[in-house]
C-alpha cells in the first residue's frame, strides 16, 4: 500500500485510492511536461504533437486530417494548423485517394520518415535507459497497465 487511509476533518476521509489516483494524476502531468521537453531536444523541428502525428502516419500508412482529429479528438482547425506546418517543413505531402479522387489522404515524405526514424531510436534509447534496471515482469506490468488506460481512455473519447 501506498498510504494508509486520512481522515481530514467533518467525516472526510480519503483512502489509498483516492490517494493512488492523486499520484497517478500528478505523476502523468509530470510526465507529459517532461515528455513536452525531450522532444524539443530530441529534434528541433519535431515538438512532441508534431512526432505523435508522424507516428500515427507511419503507422496507418498515411490518414486524412479528419482522421488524426478523430483520433486524437481534435478540433479539425488544430489538426490543419499541426498539418499545414508539418507539409511546410516538407515532413508530409497531401496525396489524392486513389479510391475518392476528392479526399486527399496525407502521407510521410522522405524526409518525414527519416526525421521520425531519427526521433524514434533516441526515444528508444531514453526508454531503454530509463526502464533499464526494472525487471521483466515490471516492464509487461506497467506496459498493460498504460495499455489498459489508454483503452478505457479512448472507449470515453477522453484525451487525457
Amino acid at each position: 500500500m501506498l498510504y494508509s487511509t486520512t481522515i481530514l476533518g467533518e467525516g472526510e476521509i480519503v483512502t489509498d485510492r483516492d490517494e493512488a489516483i492523486e499520484i497517478i494524476q500528478r505523476e502523468m502531468t509530470a510526465f507529459a511536461r517532461r515528455a513536452r521537453a525531450t522532444a524539443a531536444r530530441m529534434h528541433p523541428e519535431l515538438s512532441l504533437v508534431s512526432f505523435t502525428l508522424l507516428s500515427h502516419l507511419e503507422h496507418q500508412g498515411g490518414c486524412r486530417a479528419t482522421d488524426l482529429a478523430a483520433h486524437y479528438t481534435l478540433d479539425k482547425s488544430t489538426i490543419s494548423r499541426q498539418v499545414g506546418a508539418l507539409e511546410k517543413a516538407g515532413l508530409v505531402e497531401r496525396r489524392l485517394d486513389p479510391a475518392d479522387h476528392r479526399v486527399h489522404v496525407l502521407h510521410l515524405t522522405d524526409r518525414g520518415n527519416e526525421v521520425l526514424a531519427q526521433v524514434g531510436e533516441a526515444r528508444r534509447v531514453a526508454f531503454q535507459g530509463r526502464l533499464a534496471g526494472w525487471s521483466e515482469a515490471d516492464l509487461e506490468r506497467f506496459a498493460g497497465y498504460l495499455l489498459r488506460y489508454n483503452e478505457a481512455a479512448a472507449g470515453d473519447g477522453e484525451s487525457v
